[in-house]
């Protein structure tokens, strides 16, 4: 079993927050990561910067820029994790573009973050032909590989994808782009039909931007994923790593 998998084993509701490596710095982000697990993430997902980031609104799109500009690469994310992977209980996926993947050698650079301290992978711009042999890929070393299912995807679609994915299967609440929501979509009847197609556990991010909206996920998903409420909250503050902590603590009430 993968760590991923344990984490989902014990059949609790998960958090899984987002933040984007290196902003505003490659050491505050080391703290940020330790803080969330010691407030009690499940599994972190790290975005790592991207020049043309995918589907994601204006605050994480803000951040990945900030991040590039100061010179951050996959390298030094995959540093910083290795470096406190020991002291961090939680898992750590790593959302990456397919652009970076592919050119930093496929199962090789899958292999390298592993090896830094990674459980997992998203590859959110991945087509069929490419995820295939990276599942199986990934399959052989207990690394979770996650495709995401859209509001408008078909369910034999999401049949297809669910047999692609390990871990945990994303489930966008939305169409569009990331960013923070005032309304929660409804998702009891399209959650339940997914289960019908997959054991996986789901989780369910974009938008998920209160602790209303984390406890509605929960009501009817295994997981809520936060990221453009807790990425911009770290930018408007001088200790990022505290108020890290102070968000999942409150969006967790």
């Amino acid at each position: 079993m993968s760590r991923i998998d344990t984490i989902f084993s014990d059949g609790k509701k998960k958090l899984m927050p987002f933040i984007v490596g290196g902003d505003p710095s490659l050491e505050v982000s080391k703290e940020v990561l330790l803080a969330l697990d010691s407030a009690g993430a499940d599994v972190i997902e790290i975005g790592i910067p991207f020049s043309d980031p995918i589907a994601d609104g204006p605050v994480i799109a803000a951040s990945m820029h900030r991040a590039l500009q100061n010179g951050v690469t996959p390298s030094s994310i995959l540093d910083i994790v290795f470096a406190i992977r020991q002291n961090i209980s939680a898992g750590i996926i790593a959302m990456v573009s397919e652009s970076i993947v592919s050119k930093s050698g496929g199962e090789a650079f899958i292999e390298r973050l592993a090896k830094a301290g990674f459980d997992g992978i998203i590859i959110p711009d991945i087509d069929d032909a490419y995820a295939r042999p990276l599942s199986q890929y990934c399959e052989t070393i207990d690394f979770s590989f996650t495709m995401l299912v859209a509001p408008t995807t078909s369910l034999p679609r999401v049949q297809e994808l669910a047999e692609l994915s390990s871990g945990f299967l994303y489930i966008l609440a939305r169409t569009g782009l990331t960013g923070e929501q005032s309304e929660m979509p409804t998702l009891d009847s399209r959650l339940a039909a997914i289960r019908e197609v997959t054991d996986l556990p789901l989780a369910v991010g974009f938008g998920i931007s209160t602790a209303e909206h984390v406890a509605a996920v929960h009501t009817y998903a295994d997981a809520a994923i936060v990221g453009s409420a807790l990425v911009r909250r770290l930018q408007e503050v001088d200790t990022p790593a505290i108020a890290a902590a102070k968000f999942v603590q409150e969006i967790t009430q």
